[in-house]
């Protein structure tokens, strides 16, 4: 078998992917692009690799949130900040339910561009190309906005590149210490409508304080006061993607230099298609979506093409079925891989199998849909045996109305007003951070009867 060289995807089968008009004006943005710097190191994606390995193992769990599709338009410190701030908060509440480490892994720093269900859309009888995010089109409804432009790569690196100095700055110049983080949640539970999530807050209050009394201090205190943070996207962009390539000076390994894990969608996962083939080359982490038309041979055949030397932390599994259907296709899809062998991690997208459009024309997604469905995964998980090792949201920091119900019980009358995604229904910062309380009592729960079962 020959090498694998990070071009072979062009000559696959390629599916959601824009047709540039221009080739000479592309090749160009390509050249320009291959020239920068890579946005994250291999050693960061091998730490991560370490991190989801010992997630698949029971002995950390995945938090992995952000942004549906980032926004050049909306893009400044404040909503990077608040969206890591809730990100720090559900990763303590989470810490504490399920007594491991959390992995935080965002949605951000490269999560610009968006599979659709249809390459075009009408409006008023007028048919334009549909939009497929800012780093391929405009989301104005013009023939020159829905043009794919290549130059928009430059800018969506040069976003991802502002992004990810600012994360590090926090993750790391003590914004995310605990005590911090803590004090933000409690403001969320002193609300009357999360009295219910004060009893496990007031908890995690005593925790901290009884460190400090023991005396907990020097390197223990900076640990507590910085954390490891990284980023991903859906590897949809190729050319972008072979641009950010590089191959690792330690190992000689080629390594995806646009985010720390890279991951394919369930609409791109055909496996003699041209993402499948892109991923199988770099030793980044990889995700792949697991939707409820995946068969059990495809799964085995993905499973061996993306993680052929069968490595820890290699390949996390992405479930996304929606409510109601995880228990229709997860057992199987468990018992495959259960019966090939493979070291995967089983991780929760609640979001994707449950959007509706609501009464009043907004697509958006019932909170009480993705609870269910994450429920439905963490029962699945347990009758066969298997681990239930992260989550996978779409959410922001921002506080906006684009899915119902929650302890601040947004009604479908008003998800009008301040309905802000380009694409999907986010969930927004309250409901980002109860869903976190309700997963921490489901691995709390699971704790406890694997304690009940040794004695």
């Amino acid at each position: 078998m020959s090498k694998w060289q990070k071009s072979d995807w062009r000559a696959k089968p390629r599916v959601q992917m824009p047709d540039y008009a221009d080739a000479a004006e592309l090749a160009q943005v390509e050249a320009q692009l291959s020239q920068y710097p890579p946005l994250v190191f291999a050693g960061e994606a091998r730490a991560l690799k370490a991190k989801l390995a010992a997630a698949a193992r029971g002995e950390a769990f995945l938090l992995q949130g952000g942004d549906c599709a980032e926004s050049f338009a909306e893009f400044n410190a404040d909503i990077i900040r608040d969206t890591f701030k809730v990100l720090l908060q559900m990763a303590v509440v989470l810490t504490f339910g399920a007594k491991v480490p959390v992995v935080k892994v965002g949605r951000m720093a490269g999560q610009f561009a968006k599979p659709r269900s249809a390459p075009t859309e009408t409006v008023n009888g007028v048919e334009l190309p549909s939009y497929k995010g800012d780093i391929v089109n405009g989301f104005e409804f013009t023939e020159q906005a829905r043009r794919p432009d290549p130059k928009r790569m430059l800018q969506a690196y040069t976003q991802a590149a502002a992004s990810l100095n600012l994360l590090r700055a926090f993750s790391k110049g003590g914004f995310a210490d605990i005590h911090r983080v803590h004090a933000w949640t409690l403001g969320f539970t002193d609300r009357d409508e999360a009295e219910k999530y004060r009893e496990m807050a007031g908890r995690i209050s005593d925790t901290l304080d009884f460190m400090i009394a023991a005396g907990v201090k020097g390197e223990t205190f900076l640990q507590m006061s910085q954390v490891d943070f990284f980023t991903s996207h859906e590897a949809l962009l190729l050319e972008y993607e072979e641009a950010l390539c590089r191959v690792d000076s330690t190992t000689g390994l080629p390594v995806a230099g646009s985010g720390h894990m890279i991951w394919i969608g369930d609409r791109t996962r055909q496996p003699d298609g041209a993402h499948v083939e892109f991923a199988r080359g770099v030793q980044n982490p990889i995700g792949l979506k697991c939707g409820p038309t995946i068969s059990d041979e495809d799964l085995k055949v993905l499973i061996e093409k993306l993680n052929p030397k069968n490595e820890e932390g290699r390949l996390t599994l992405i479930a996304r079925f929606g409510a109601g259907k995880v228990g229709d296709h997860l057992p199987r899809l468990i018992r495959t891989v259960t019966q090939m062998g493979a070291n995967v991690l089983w991780s929760c997208d609640p979001m994707h199998g449950n959007t509706i459009k609501s009464a009043t024309g907004y697509k958006t997604r019932p909170f009480d849909n993705v609870l269910s469905e994450v429920q439905d995964f963490f029962a699945v998980h347990n009758a066969e045996g298997t681990i239930p090792g992260g989550v996978h949201f779409e959410m922001t920091g921002k506080d906006v109305t684009e899915c119902t119900g929650g302890v601040r019980a947004v009604a479908e009358e008003d998800l009008s007003d301040r309905y802000h995604t380009a694409c999907d229904p986010r969930l927004n910062a309250s409901q980002a951070l109860e869903l976190a309380f309700l997963v921490a009592e489901e691995l709390g729960n699971r704790r406890e009867e694997a304690r009940r079962a040794v004695l």
